[in-house]
Formats: structure tokens, C-alpha cells, sequence
């Protein structure tokens, strides 16, 4: 799903850093923000026009902070709220059940206890209760980097990304981030590479740093980032792939699923054409789940991590010596 930030939503982020950081400049909270310091400016106006006192200081030790007495709202939750929020959250990430050292088991917690007893009874007794199981293809982003990211998002600024490959290679790659993207356990960026020229999607858990330059941008008009996002997640990756099915396209699409690459019409069959980082993923998990007869024409990387299944396959049935 995308993420965004909304007015109201960086009114609140704007308390609080005014909370935890008595006496920021106002350039200071428009880089915290991801905006600009015109924007920043509103945000406080924001706050002062519903009530809460901000009080500003010009010369070298000025800045913006909290009046006496400011407290952020309180939250209330509905059990129904209350217990939806554990769910989400234990089938998301379900080391928050048990371990109080996990980031996420930490705020959970604190959540459960700011619950009035009621309601926090019925979060406390899920939360010791229910089991998940953990997803083994869910990978975990460093909150401060995803925060970076929808930062530049929703300030609409160009940043420069250290991205390091399933395979250990690292470079850096100048980006218009459009979007960040949860799919099926993982965070991704979808962005605009100025070093290739063209989309690109990077999984968020690997970008090791993030630095937001000068320059703006504008994402495509009518941008549906969960569309883009799975048309290119089989493009643009290290080894080429092509797969032909004997079958029709429309009898084949239910079982590709988007990383695999894209489907066309070929004769009375299809064709798969895309590309992969890890071809012996491909071949061992993507493509047998595939119920259709089909042939690996290219590229070399898959067909010989194919032929190496196959070898390993028929060596599983040779009758014992």
C-alpha cells in the first residue's frame, strides 16, 4: 500500500518534535519534516489555530517550542480498534507477541497499557495468546531509512540511495522516490532511476543510507503505485529471462505472478519475458508451480540453474546401488 503523510498527520509530527526538541529552527523542522521551510512554517500555524501553544524566539538561540502546559490529544480506541491494532500488527510482525526486545513488541506495549482497562484487558490477553507464525519471505526496513523515503515522498525530492544487491554489491543511484510500496510482507521503493533512465523498484530492507539533494520532481499524473509497482517488479534485475509455455496466455496469467516478468501471446502458447537476481529461485520455486509444459530459452543463468534442478530431481529417483 502506498504511504503518505497527510496535513494533519505532520501537524501532529510537528508537536511532536516541537515536544522532544525545545527550540528547533525552523529549518531544522522543515528537513525533519521532508518540506519545505514555507510548509513547516504552516504546520505551526496549524497548531496555533487549534489551540496549542507554540512560542518562537528570533537570534542564535531561538527557535519554536511548546508552551507551558501543551500535551498532545489523547487517542481512544474502540475494543474493536484496539483488537483490529494487535491483529494487524502480530500478523505483520510476529515477534511483537512475545519479545519485549523487539522494537515493535516494545510499542505495542506501551499501546496496550495507554488502553483503558477494559479495552486493554482484550488487547493484553490477544496479544499473550494468538500465535503467528512468521512470514520467511517478510523482510524488515530500518524504520529510520523508510521514514527518509516517505519523507522525499511526500516533499516530492530527489535522493540519493546506497543500494546494496541480494548478491553483495553495493552502488548508489540518484532516484525520484513516487512511492513506497507493502507488498506481500516487503517494502519497496518505486522510483524513477536517473542512472538507468528508467522505473525502478528496490526493496527497502536494502538500502543501506539515504540523502535528499536539492532537486524536486513531479510523479507521472494518475501514478497508481501498486500497478506500476507489480508490472515492473520482473524488470530491470541482473540475469534475463524467457520462459515459453504451451498453453494459452489466459490459461497461464492465474499462476505468473508479476516478479516473474510479462506474459505474451506466442503462436497457440505464451511467452514469459522478464528478468531475475536469483535465478535458482526462479527455477526452483516460480516456475514448477507453474502447471503447463513449458521450455527455458534463455537467459543462460536460469537454464542452467533449471538444469541443475532437474539434475538434482533425477537423481532423487535413481534406484539405490
Amino acid at each position: 500500500m502506498p504511504i503518505d503523510l497527510s496535513p494533519t498527520a505532520r501537524a501532529l509530527r510537528t508537536m511532536e518534535i516541537l515536544q522532544t526538541r525545545p527550540g528547533v529552527t525552523a529549518d531544522e523542522l522543515a528537513a525533519s519534516l521532508g518540506v519545505t521551510e514555507r510548509a513547516a512554517r504552516r504546520y505551526v500555524g496549524i497548531l496555533r489555530e487549534a489551540g496549542i501553544p507554540v512560542e518562537s524566539a528570533r537570534g542564535p538561540y531561538g527557535g519554536y517550542r511548546l508552551g507551558r502546559g501543551a500535551r498532545l490529544p489523547p487517542v481512544a480506541f474502540t475494543e474493536s480498534e484496539a483488537l483490529g491494532l494487535v491483529m494487524a500488527v502480530l500478523d505483520g510482525q510476529p515477534a511483537a507477541a512475545a519479545d519485549a526486545d523487539d522494537l515493535v513488541g516494545s510499542a505495542l506495549g506501551k499501546v496496550i497499557r495507554a488502553l483503558p482497562e477494559s479495552v486493554g484487558r482484550q488487547a493484553a490477553a490477544l496479544r499473550e495468546h494468538a500465535s503467528a507464525a512468521p512470514d520467511r519471505h517478510a523482510a524488515r526496513p530500518d524504520p529510520t531509512i523508510t521514514i527518509a523515503l516517505v519523507a522525499a515522498v511526500a516533499g516530492r525530492r530527489r535522493v540519493l540511495v546506497t543500494y546494496r544487491s541480494e548478491s553483495g554489491d553495493e552502488w548508489q543511484a540518484e532516484v525520484d522516490p513516487w512511492a513506497v510500496v507493502v507488498r506481500f510482507g516487503r517494502w519497496y521503493l518505486l522510483c524513477h532511476s536517473h542512472r538507468a533512465d528508467a522505473i525502478r523498484t528496490y526493496r527497502v530492507d536494502r538500502i543501506r543510507a539515504v540523502r535528499q539533494s536539492a532537486y524536486g520532481f513531479e510523479p507521472p499524473a494518475g501514478l497508481d503505485p501498486v500497478a506500476v509497482l507489480e508490472e515492473n517488479l520482473g524488470s530491470g534485475w541482473e540475469f534475463p529471462t524467457r520462459v515459453v509455455f504451451e498453453a494459452p496466455p489466459a490459461e497461464v496469467a492465474p499462476w505468473v505472478r508479476p516478479p516473474m516478468g510479462r506474459l505474451e501471446p506466442l503462436g497457440d502458447g505464451c511467452v514469459l519475458v522478464g528478468s531475475t537476481s536469483n535465478p535458482a529461485m526462479y527455477a526452483q520455486e516460480w516456475l514448477p508451480a507453474v502447471p503447463f509444459a513449458f521450455r527455458v530459452e534463455g537467459g543462460p543463468e536460469l537454464r542452467a540453474a533449471v538444469a541443475t534442478l532437474a539434475s538434482r530431481l533425477t537423481a532423487a529417483l535413481a534406484d539405490p546401488l
